[in-house]
């Protein structure tokens, strides 16, 4: 097999960079969007909400045909239902159309995994797939970021120079996504599967279910709040669902996840690493940004406006690239789970760093940084290491696994952190605040989350994830094979 070469990784760092563009393209056009389709801000909560369900369903079951069908093949399927969905967005003028679309283009959220796979699996036989994959990790995630900081800058430029024309300012990331297409289809090798592979057709609807209800259960509790008691029903049956499709997938032997290969020491702390990491890598931004646009009369807030809010996420992203590009850098001196374990312990030093620290700008922005350091290094490094662990025919479910968990920890988070911060909103002097004690919380639960991750990572072996290891574990495959 062909290594791992930088044209092809110059390639996925196009696609990542679009995959970012996405993320913060829509973002500073929420307002118009919502006149545009004539609903109130709210509703703009049920576009994420689906949009996180959707992904969660959708990327084990295409990782895992990656794994069984080739990865490109996968990734070209994913992109065209991502520009799909991004162009009828663009032509979307109602509530429903446009929900629906907008959950169809989460499809891309399983660009990265496949990615990191792809590279994993080409790069095999070169002795050095492990640091090879966390080198290009931390460059997608570069790019990933970088996208996101150009999509959010230039949306409101592009949608000012378009007179404001909600239809050709929604045109410019889908022309971006179909490029995408076409750099797959014609620059992207295809991965070498392994025969004889079967799909656990049951094992899928199974965990499906348990998602399902799991990740529409924490969005319900958001919004219908805690005293609903129909929505810790569904959460509680969701969790109940995990026992039948763990029975099933132990029957199995080309099941849809490998729960032996899941409870290997070196696996299950980085797929529960991506569940805590993930409550504040997707609960945490919001929270900070209303912080931040807080009036200080309530004694507490930072009064910025939303240009200087913009520019402190901006400052957060751009702490972020900087630990996606020290990641590998910090592995190849000490160790790969070192590395990990720095990187957990700095968001959870950034988030408890706010518990005293969070009345000065300078303050927010210290805590920020340091959190976005440990996170930018977490984004890539949790699939990279996942793919390494893995043997080979299940690298891209395994990074798809930490994905999907990432998600979890994130609904949790969303719905967790929308009550307490509702709950004491009564208490503050200007009508929109949410309490100080809501945001201690926040801070508190985003702290104490990654420090659990950090020791949790203690329990993997030294040398995991190492080029050592993955050389010894070569020849390891899929039981089927």
């Amino acid at each position: 097999m062909v290594g791992v070469s930088a044209s092809l990784i110059g390639w996925f760092f196009f696609v990542e960079l679009t995959s970012g563009i996405l993320q913060g393209y829509y973002v500073p056009l929420i307002s118009d969007l919502v006149a545009h389709l004539g609903i109130v801000d709210a509703d703009f909560n049920w576009f994420e909400a689906a949009q996180l369900l959707l992904s969660a369903l959708v990327v084990p079951v295409l990782a895992k045909l990656g794994d069984m069908m080739g990865h490109k093949r996968m990734l070209l399927i994913a992109t065209v239902l991502t520009a799909g969905a991004t162009w009828w967005l663009c032509f979307a003028n109602d509530f429903w159309s446009f929900l629906a679309a907008w959950a169809l283009q989460g499809f891309y959220v399983v660009w990265l995994p496949l990615e990191i796979a792809l590279i994993f699996e080409r790069g095999r036989t070169s002795g050095q797939a492990a640091s090879d994959t966390r080198r290009a990790a931390g460059l997608l995630v570069v790019a990933l970021e970088a996208g996101a900081i150009l999509g959010a800058l230039g949306a409101g430029s592009i949608f000012a120079a378009l007179s404001e024309n909600v239809t050709l300012a929604l045109m410019v990331p889908a022309v971006a996504v179909t490029a995408v297409f076409f750099v797959i289809l014609f620059k992207v090798p295809e991965s070498e599967p392994l025969p004889g592979r079967t799909l656990d057709v049951v094992g899928f609807v199974l965990l499906s279910l348990s998602l399902l209800l799991v990740t529409s259960g924490l969005t319900f509790l958001r919004l219908n709040g805690p005293e609903t008691w129909w929505v810790w029903a569904i959460i509680l049956v969701g969790v109940a669902a995990i026992v039948p499709f763990g029975r099933w997938e132990l029957r199995q032997k080309d099941p849809a996840i490998d729960l032996r290969v899941l409870r290997q020491p070196t696996m299950w702390p980085v797929q529960l690493t991506a569940g805590l990491v993930g409550i504040s890598l997707l609960g945490a931004q919001a929270p900070l940004s209303t912080y931040a646009g807080t009036d200080p009369v309530n004694g507490y807030g930072l009064g910025l406006s939303a240009s200087q809010r913009s520019i402190l996420i901006g400052a957060y992203l751009l702490s972020m690239i900087v630990g996606a590009l020290l990641f590998p850098l910090v592995s190849k001196r000490t160790s790969p789970r070192i590395a990990l374990i720095v990187a957990a312990f700095l968001v959870a030093g950034g988030y408890l760093l706010f518990l005293p620290f969070h009345l000065e700008t300078w303050q927010v922005f210290t805590n920020m940084a340091i959190a976005g350091l440990g996170s930018g290094a977490l984004v890539g490094a949790m699939p990279a290491a996942a793919a390494a662990a893995a043997p080979r025919g299940q690298t891209g479910v395994a990074s798809a696994l930490t994905n999907t968990t990432k998600t979890i920890g994130g609904s949790f988070a969303s719905a967790t952190f929308g009550i307490v911060l509702f709950a004491g909103a009564a208490g503050a002097v200007t009508s929109t605040a949410s309490s100080l004690g809501g945001y201690l919380v926040v801070w508190s639960v985003c702290g104490g989350g990654a420090l659990v991750a950090a020791v949790l990572l203690f329990f993997v072996p030294k040398l995991a994830f190492s080029d050592e290891m993955t050389a010894d574990a070569a020849s390891a495959t899929s039981p089927v094979a």
